[in-house]
């Protein structure tokens, strides 16, 4: 396995549980210190909330640079449900926080972990990711009428561009999977010149 899947952009779902409702709001972060600042700005969006959890995982699935937070709800109740759903969901570097507006009714402690651990898995249902490859970056020089069609072949091999430079001509870093790097070079190797490493 040479990558793993990651969130495109942020997404949120809501739903009203035993009165209060939950907004599960789900981005890529690739720290922990990413997680952190993302976590500090749900707080500050939603302060009005009676509660905002939060879980991540800030590496590839299952990664050990994780984090979990009940934010005042009984403690486990909240945070670890959505942990382990995370842990096990398949996608990398990512951070929900569930916001909860309490509405009047108490759901006991099996109503809070099935509420928090169900919040994430609805958000992850629909949740835009593309795959992220872990392999070595190939370096790539192409003119600049080119750039459009390059970036174009770097989405369609599940790539990404790592960075521009503009001076005559651009000089790209893009990483792909191993299994479809051949096939890329293939497809550009009439508009580029390709470095490896």
């Amino acid at each position: 396995m040479d990558g793993y899947r990651v969130p495109v952009g942020r997404h949120r779902v809501e739903e009203k549980i035993g009165g209060s409702l939950f907004i599960a709001t789900a981005d890529r972060v690739s720290s922990a210190e990413e997680a952190k600042a993302f976590v500090e700005a749900m707080k500050r969006e939603f302060r009005d909330a009676t509660h905002n959890c939060h879980a991540f995982v800030a590496g590839p699935p299952g990664a050990s640079a994780s984090g979990m937070g009940d934010d005042g709800e009984p403690r486990g109740t909240a945070g670890p449900p959505m942990h382990q759903v995370l842990t096990h969901c398949g996608i990398g570097e990512i951070a929900v926080v569930v916001t909860r507006y309490f509405g009047g009714t108490k759901l006991g402690t099996g109503g809070l972990v099935r509420a928090y651990g169900g919040m994430v898995k609805r958000c992850l249902e629909a949740l835009p990711s593309r795959f992220f490859a872990t392999s070595e970056p190939l370096a790539l020089t192409v003119a600049y009428g080119d750039l459009a069609a390059m970036k174009h072949e770097v989405a369609a091999h599940d790539g990404e561009v790592l960075s521009e430079v503009f001076t005559e001509v651009v000089g790209l870093s893009v990483r792909l999977p191993e299994a479809l790097k051949d096939a890329f070079l293939d497809r550009v190797s009439r508009m580029a010149t390709v470095m490896e490493g």
